[in-house]
């Protein structure tokens, strides 16, 4: 938080007002003045204040019920109430309605300088403690993106290439490709790292709730908002939003945050006024956002004003060399969560791991090995527990595992059956090239001719 704060001055005295203006502005503070606790609370309720100095006699509303109000408005403003009626019981009262502090008149000027330097020095430690915990866990380093492979290599070069620039990304793929991921890797690796990473899920949160939770709202604006609230552009104000699953934002908010991005200012719901942020925005998306401009329900403005740089995180079928260290770091995390002793997969195991076509992904593969080791009966995951997972995990309309080249007469056909088609199938599409062939069925070439020899093929 900023070493010199906004301070409301709250005193039906005008003289002392304009003292404790002089006295405060001196000290580097800005000020705003009310003259009676009802035109404090109008104050809090529209402009933002980060400190509230309050008489408590006053004639039209009193400091009392002024503070009960500004705290129900909002509770994170410091209230410091003043008096010239030394009250052990007014204090205390005070102090329960949730008053930050409380001063007797004639004040003390160095107490007073003290309380503000304690107030805003706690604002400053929730500040960081609060970044801390969004970062914890989320920051990135290298070894936080599993994948060696072509694919992963060149996606987190061009992360490295963007990450410091201030440009608007979007990040494309499939589900559970890790979308996520690389947008903190983006955010944390840029000059915002020390500023909030906010994220949305565009696709979670119905329309009418869309707006205020993009861009908040103002008391009162409709049924329920008993209470101002700040939206997760304010919120992300210095550093990055994630604009989760874009491409499910209805075309009513596609036009309001083009104006965002544009004018770099948000309204609250409700509101008049007119807010600044300064946010780096991250959309990310499974759909393909080109055929949805195509098709009308996408506004090309707003693809052309997110897409600056398109990042495309490749599916796991793309990258199978990266499949055996991810199924290892899972293996090891759902171990010591769940308290199992499993080592490691058998070499069979391994190379049905990497024939399954994973259609949900990195997240399929993951929940995949948390089941198996549940499951596990033995040190090792065997073969049967790989293909029992995958079967299980994959989707109806999935592949079946080993059969990346089958086609619709595999299904109902005993595995074996189906893993002797798909290599057939493979061989046969690749002229007979035994290399090529155990390349896309991700398995060895000696394993390859292992299985035509138990099959009678040369």
């Amino acid at each position: 938080m900023k070493k010199h704060a906004t301070i409301l001055i709250v005193d039906d005295d005008a003289g002392h007002r304009s003292m404790l203006r002089t006295l405060l502005e001196g000290w580097g503070h800005q000020t705003a003045e009310a003259d009676d606790g009802l035109a404090a609370v109008e104050y809090v309720q529209t402009r933002p204040a980060d400190i509230v100095l309050m008489d408590l006699k006053m004639v039209h509303m009193s400091g009392m019920e002024a503070l009960e109000q500004i705290r129900s408005f909002n509770p994170g403003v410091p209230v410091i109430i003043m008096t010239a009626f030394s009250s052990v019981d007014t204090a205390v009262e005070a102090l329960k309605k949730g008053a930050y502090d409380y001063l007797t008149k004639p004040l003390d000027f160095e107490k007073l300088r003290l309380t503000l330097e304690r107030i805003l020095e706690a604002a400053r430690l929730r500040k960081e403690n609060r970044h801390l915990k969004e970062r914890l866990g989320s920051r990135f380093s290298r070894d936080q993106i599993i994948g060696n492979s072509p694919a992963m290599t060149r996606l987190l070069e061009t992360v490295e290439q963007a990450a410091p620039s201030d440009a608007s990304i979007l990040i494309t793929g499939e589900s559970g490709t890790g979308k996520e991921l690389i947008a903190g890797a983006l955010h944390f690796n840029s000059a915002r790292r020390e500023g909030p990473f906010v994220k949305i899920n565009c696709a979670a949160i119905t329309e009418t709730l869309l707006e205020s939770e993009l861009f908040g709202h103002e008391k009162g604006s409709f049924t329920g908002a008993d209470k101002a609230k700040k939206g997760r552009f304010v919120q992300a104000d210095t550093g990055t939003i994630l604009l989760d699953e874009i491409g499910e934002m209805p075309l009513s908010m596609q036009a309001k945050l083009l104006r965002v991005l544009q004018e770099k200012e948000v309204t609250p719901v409700g509101g008049e006024r007119t807010i600044h942020v300064d946010v780096r925005v991250i959309a990310s998306t499974n759909k393909d956002l080109h055929a949805l401009v195509e098709a009308g329900t996408f506004r090309e403005d707003l693809f052309f004003r997110l897409n600056v740089v398109n990042l495309e995180v490749p599916p796991l079928r793309n990258r199978k060399e990266d499949i055996p260290e991810l199924a290892h770091h899972f293996l090891t995390l759902f171990s010591a969560k769940n308290k199992k002793q499993v080592q490691g997969f058998t070499p069979d195991a391994m190379e049905a791991l990497l024939a399954y076509s994973w259609p949900g992904n990195v997240r399929e593969l993951m929940n995949a090995v948390e089941r198996a080791v549940v499951l596990a009966r033995s040190e090792y995951l065997s073969r049967e527990d790989v293909l029992l997972m995958a079967e299980r995990q994959a989707p109806a309309q999935a592949t079946p595992p080993l059969a990346a080249g089958a086609g619709p007469a595999s299904h109902g056909l005993p595995l074996s059956e189906v893993e002797k088609d798909a290599i057939l199938r493979t061989l046969e599409a690749t002229d007979n090239n035994k290399s090529e062939a155990a390349r896309r069925l991700g398995i060895t070439r000696k394993t390859l001719q292992k299985k035509l020899k138990q099959y009678g093929v040369s």
